[in-house]
């Protein structure tokens, strides 16, 4: 058996920068809600924060339906 490590070490590089990728949009999005209560507490407007945060998550779920459709097609 032999192990091919440029691919295993590819699969890894990739693996991780995509995990990063969406905890850190998660991450925006949470910041962005956040960010809106804070607004709306000061008696502001929160729309941009209220619109990012929706697109972060939609991304999210974009990549996450995007690598479900690669693992079952």
């Amino acid at each position: 058996m032999d192990i091919d490590w440029a691919a295993l070490g590819s699969v890894f590089g990739v693996g991780l920068v995509t995990t990063v990728t969406l905890v850190g949009l998660f991450t925006l999005g949470l910041i962005g809600l956040s960010k809106q209560e804070q607004a709306s507490a000061q008696g502001g407007s929160a729309v941009l924060a209220r619109t990012g945060a929706y697109v972060c998550f939609a991304l999210c779920t974009a990549a996450i339906a995007y690598g479900i459709y690669l693992i079952v097609a």
